[in-house]
């Protein structure tokens, strides 16, 4: 079973993934894949603490602006070499100005946690093996960053 982890450290995970194939009816404490988000926006919206997860390959343009109201977004890495999610987060963050947990699921690991947190991830679903007191150290990996990103909107230059 996955860890779950926030900046401050490990934090209990109260949701249960759905499959991407999911079909029944929307429980509470559930993460829904965004195909059946999209088809059942109304009944996700109404359901208590319901979040949505998404497939790299799916498009955030297509999430309605009402997602915003979601407790929790998920966005899935299906394995190191896929940096979709990335640009997924960022879309999430600045152009649904989505403020709740932006969370990664999926191939999450250390060298990938300080730049997750660039994008506007603030939980993180780690791996069996991956170490929860090395992954809270990595978001300090870099003392200085050069260019803006979510979590620090001005490039070095400005900031000097």
């Amino acid at each position: 079973m996955p860890k779950l982890i926030d900046f401050n450290g490990s934090v209990e995970d109260s949701y249960t993934l759905l499959e991407k194939d999911f079909s029944g009816a929307v429980t509470a404490n559930t993460l829904v894949p965004m195909a059946y988000f999209l088809e059942n926006t109304d009944a996700v919206l109404a359901a208590d603490n319901v979040g949505v997860w998404i497939d790299s390959e799916e498009q955030p343009e297509d999430l309605p602006e009402s997602s915003s109201a979601l407790p929790v977004i998920a966005v899935n890495f299906p394995k190191f070499i896929d940096g979709r999610g990335y640009s997924i987060a960022r879309y999430i963050k600045e152009r649904l100005a989505y403020k709740a947990e932006l969370r990664a699921i999926g191939d999450v690991l250390l060298d990938q946690l300080f730049f997750f947190k660039r994008c506007g991830f603030n939980s993180f679903s780690l791996r069996d093996d991956v170490d929860t007191q090395r992954a809270l150290e990595a978001f300090k990996d870099f003392a200085e960053v050069y260019q803006a990103a979510h979590d620090i909107p001005e490039p070095l230059f400005r900031r000097r």
